[in-house]
């Protein structure tokens, strides 16, 4: 498998949204593609019209099982990049959880 990063563009409304679809497209990855497709994480990141995109990390035999299971969920795939490296200078940052 090779590593890719998709980017959706302005593709949900609310954060609410987002968690719904990525539990579709997890569930959908899962069951339907389990030798294909591999999500590893995504940064949902703030458009500029105030909608919400990402960029998503998977690990997917080709760009073409990308935009299948894009089309199963119901999600774009407005671009997808071959990776060619990572370079990890610090590990993603752990968010803080609310003390009681």
């Amino acid at each position: 498998m090779n590593t890719y990063a998709i980017r959706r563009l302005k593709a949900w409304q609310s954060p609410e949204e987002v968690e719904q679809v990525a539990a579709r497209s997890k569930a959908v990855a899962d069951s339907d593609f389990p030798q294909e497709i591999r999500w590893i994480r995504s940064y949902v990141i703030a458009e500029e019209d105030g909608s919400l995109g990402s960029i998503c990390i998977y690990q997917a035999s080709d760009p073409e099982a990308i935009r299948r299971h894009a089309q199963r969920v119901g999600m774009p795939a407005d671009e997808i990049l071959d990776v060619a490296d990572l370079v990890v200078i610090r590990p993603d940052p752990v968010p803080e959880t609310a003390t009681s």
